[in-house]
């Protein structure tokens, strides 16, 4: 069984790599279990275009990063091992600290958040909503 006292350590250094970019986005909850980070690009369901996360659970840590969603080319380079921590379409699950897949984590959000800055790709992706 895990030691949730670990998680607080992933927690907070994969709060790390997401939170600069809230000052160019809206942070939608920072609790001590939860970090939800919002573009300020209106769709058209009237709700922001949510950017990312990171999540305190019972078995793992959450980091969800929508842009790999929207922009699934920006997986094509991913190392198998940061594949083998995802869960879904957007989601990678992490039990401990690895400085390594951080990092490569951290290269994703930033060329997730550079795909989210783009008003070209924001369009298409309202028109896409429907």
């Amino acid at each position: 069984m895990p030691n949730p006292n670990d998680f607080i350590e992933v927690f907070a250094k994969l709060k790390a790599i997401i939170q600069p970019y809230a000052k160019k986005m809206d942070a939608a909850c920072d609790t001590r279990n939860y970090y939800l980070l919002n573009t300020r690009h209106i769709m058209k369901n009237k709700q922001p275009l949510c950017f990312g996360g990171v999540r305190l659970g019972k078995n793992y840590v959450s980091f969800y990063l929508m842009s790999v969603y929207a922009c699934p080319d920006l997986l094509k380079n991913m190392s198998p091992e940061l594949r083998k921590r995802m869960q879904g379409k957007s989601c990678f699950n992490f039990k401990e600290v690895d400085e390594k897949l951080f990092k490569e984590l951290a290269e994703l959000t930033s060329a997730g958040a550079a795909k989210f800055s783009d008003a070209k790709f924001i369009e298409s992706l309202r028109k896409m909503q429907g």
